[in-house]
């Protein structure tokens, strides 16, 4: 069973941690729009790739997500996930396999 956990960040809050980070305004405002269009409410594997879009690197992403107060494990695990749909879709292939028993 998957681990599923909500974190609930105000924009203010999120603006300050990104300004920490050296983050452009314009991509500050830019990520803040992408995420209301998503209602508010975005999986942290889709938020990784877009700090990765907007030229944070890995290691910057791990403590901006630490500040949200996610831990390691959640951190490493999304963070093989956006590398396993980077990779799924560069090669353009998706594999599904189902097992019937």
């Amino acid at each position: 069973m998957a681990n599923i956990s909500t974190f609930a960040l105000g924009r203010m809050e999120i603006r300050h941690i990104l300004v920490s980070f050296n983050v452009s305004d314009k991509n500050i405002e830019n990520l803040l729009g992408n995420l209301e269009k998503a209602h508010r409410h975005i999986n942290v594997v889709t938020f990784i790739a877009m700090l990765d879009r907007i030229g944070l690197d890995r290691d910057k992403v791990t403590e901006v997500l630490r500040r949200f107060g996610i831990d390691d494990v959640t951190i490493s695990r999304s963070m093989e996930a956006v590398d396993e749909n980077r990779i799924m879709s560069e090669t353009g292939r998706i594999y599904s396999v189902s097992i019937e028993f």
